[in-house]
């Protein structure tokens, strides 16, 4: 048996499913109707305060396991050999624990994890009780870390991975942990042309498998899935359009037929429902959903025409959208470091520049064209400039504007501090040729201040990504609906300094810790993961300026806090995180509703200040 099946025998019983505590975000379905999803007395029983002892027992029992692991890879000689690790025999260890702390942690784990799996039905099963059911057909495009990557090669190098996801899966950690040259080797892109290395063929996972978990019991699209099947959404009526996130656009169209393939699937959904489709994008997907947006439409690409998107697509519900790209993209192909690698113990960082180290991180991170779509978008104007930002709140000590600041500037690898659009040609200046060619020919990052601007960008596909220097869709009856988590510190800005790694040159300076600055980052707002002025510029300001949206297309945003519920992993049915926020039950209340067809019931809800933000945002109307 494996080591997961044993530990997950040992500690893991039935979950028992709980309704969600999230109520709806709008209180009329039919008029005069209330909508409450459930009562919140369960969910209270499950995340009251668990007693001394248990917790107690369960430290206790977390350092016994500590201990015995450290003792075995003591006597392997080895700090990082994991392979030894299957060798452990778990059931022998388990035998050793005196029951009482076995008992107690699997007692407290299944409490956790009822806390976590409310019943994902719930939210459906009202809007049904309701009259809400399944009208417009739904079609899902997942980010990053939602679509799995499967191989399918065949040459001898693959042949032990055929079939197996090698991004998305148990199978991907024990290569990663195994065999991790040759990970290295499927995962990574070939440098000159963007594509598969010779030899290497990884294709994006389909159908409804390649979103719903990243891994075993990790779900991502499970809960949505779950909430449209009760309105009566199957394959007939709902799809996922996964995608090999890796991969630029263009190259995406070129080897995968990826857009080719999707608008057939729309117009097809169309044709057999008689009703335009819901589209539903999350993250990165809501990137690549915009540059579809204007493929589907252009001459030589498309071929669809300016009145397709009109004709075919009643709404597009963006969900946590990197519309401006997230800034911790930056760092990772800068020195393959983000908040989450910076402030990790001594101990740990050892472990990972062992396992992995950070001139090997940002070769890999450099190695996927697509992911370089997340590059902060709008420069100067949007970011800020060395003594202001948009965002800066009262009181701050230090100003967003420097996105990347250096304490100690006197040389070319530690140069002035860089604002946005500096730290971009810093990037290019101190990255390969290869790498600063695939950048180039596939995105661009600037602001078109002109209506003439926009509409010649129209005919350069390299802009098509980015809607500040392109416009929506001429589809006057199309609707958006921005949904995303607030409340989450996300990071805004970094302190580097030199590094020794002649490979990497720099470094976040994680010794740094004064005022606003927390090991060399800066947090400011966002869900996590994404900034608040990358999910909410473009909805709450940039798309109300007339170039950006001739036609008028309807906009409505929908912030939701983040409010995690204290015993859960995930947050539970109130989380605003960035991937967890596609499990929150007022989430999917929204989702469900617009599927449904009775978005026009949706009012505008924000939290944050947004709109004051969007204000002092340095792109204005046409005069």
């Amino acid at each position: 048996m494996s080591t997961y099946s044993t530990m997950r025998r040992r500690f893991l019983g039935d979950s028992s499913s709980e309704p969600s505590r999230a109520s709806s975000p709008n209180p009329s379905v039919r008029d005069g109707e209330a909508v409450t999803l459930v009562s919140t007395s369960k969910l209270r029983k499950l995340t009251q305060k668990r007693s001394k002892r248990r917790q107690l027992s369960v430290f206790g029992l977390g350092g016994l396991l500590g201990i015995l692991i450290a003792a075995f890879f003591a006597q392997q000689h080895h700090v990082i050999n994991l392979e030894g690790l299957m060798d452990l025999n778990l059931d022998t260890l388990f035998d050793a624990i005196p029951a009482g702390i076995v008992n107690d942690a699997k007692d407290l784990t299944r409490h956790e994890r009822e806390t976590v799996n409310y019943d994902s039905f719930t939210v459906g099963l009202h809007l049904q009780s309701q009259g809400v059911k399944a009208q417009h057909p739904v079609i899902m495009i997942p980010g990053v870390i939602s679509t799995g990557l499967e191989s399918w090669g065949t040459e001898e190098v693959s042949r032990q991975y055929f079939r197996k996801r090698l991004w998305g899966s148990w199978s991907m950690m024990r290569a990663l942990v195994l065999d991790k040259a040759s990970w290295k080797k499927h995962i990574m892109l070939d440098k000159l042309t963007g594509l598969d290395p010779p030899g290497i063929k990884l294709r994006a996972a389909q159908g409804f498998d390649a979103a719903d978990f990243f891994i075993t019991g990790y779900w991502i699209w499970s809960k949505i899935l779950e909430n449209l099947a009760t309105l009566g959404y199957d394959p007939s009526n709902a799809f996922t359009a996964a995608y090999d996130w890796r991969l630029s656009c263009e190259k995406l169209e070129l080897r995968d037929h990826y857009f080719t393939r999707l608008k057939a699937h729309i117009e097809t959904a169309k044709k057999t429902s008689g009703e335009k489709v819901v589209l539903v994008s999350h993250s990165m997907g809501s990137q690549v959903l915009f540059y579809f947006l204007h493929w589907v439409e252009a001459a030589g690409y498309g071929n669809g025409g300016p009145k397709w998107v009109d004709d075919y697509v009643d709404s597009w519900i963006n969900i946590s959208g990197s519309l401006l790209g997230a800034l911790k993209g930056y760092t990772a192909v800068l020195s393959g470091e983000m908040k989450d690698t910076a402030q990790l113990n001594a101990f740990a960082v050892y472990g990972l520049e062992k396992f992995l180290a950070k001139h090997e991180r940002v070769e890999i991170f450099r190695a996927m064209p697509g992911a370089s779509s997340m590059l902060p978008i709008g420069g100067n104007a949007v970011w800020g400039n060395k003594t202001f930002a948009p965002d800066d709140r009262f009181n701050q000590t230090v100003s967003y504007g420097t996105f990347i600041n250096f304490q100690e500037s006197n040389s070319t690898q530690s140069p002035a501090n860089l604002t946005v659009e500096e730290s971009h040609a810093y990037l290019m200046k101190n990255s390969e040729t290869w790498y600063q060619d695939q950048v180039r020919s596939s995105y661009s990052y600037g602001v078109a201040h002109s209506r003439a601007e926009v509409e010649s960008n129209a005919k350069d596909p390299r802009k098509w990504m980015n809607p500040l220097e392109t416009r929506l869709p001429l589809a006057p009856h199309l609707k958006i609906y921005c949904f995303y988590g607030v409340g989450k510190p996300t990071e805004r800005s970094y302190w580097y300094r030199e590094d020794r790694d002649p490979l990497i040159n720099v470094t976040i300076d994680t010794s740094l810790v004064y005022g606003d600055i927390d090991r060399g980052v800066v947090m400011g707002e966002g869900d996590g993961t994404v900034p608040l002025m990358s999910n909410g510029y473009m909805c709450a300001k940039g798309w109300r300026i007339k170039r950006y949206n001739p036609a008028g297309v309807s906009i409505k945003v929908y912030e939701m806090p983040h409010e995690p519920d204290r015993f859960s992993a995930r947050g539970g049915p109130n989380t605003g995180d960035h991937v967890d926020i596609l499990g929150r039950a007022s989430l999917n209340d929204l989702i469900l509703r617009v599927a449904g067809g009775k978005g026009n019931h949706i009012e505008e809800n924000f939290v944050t200040n947004i709109r004051e933000y969007s204000e002092k945002v340095k792109i204005y109307e046409d005069p």
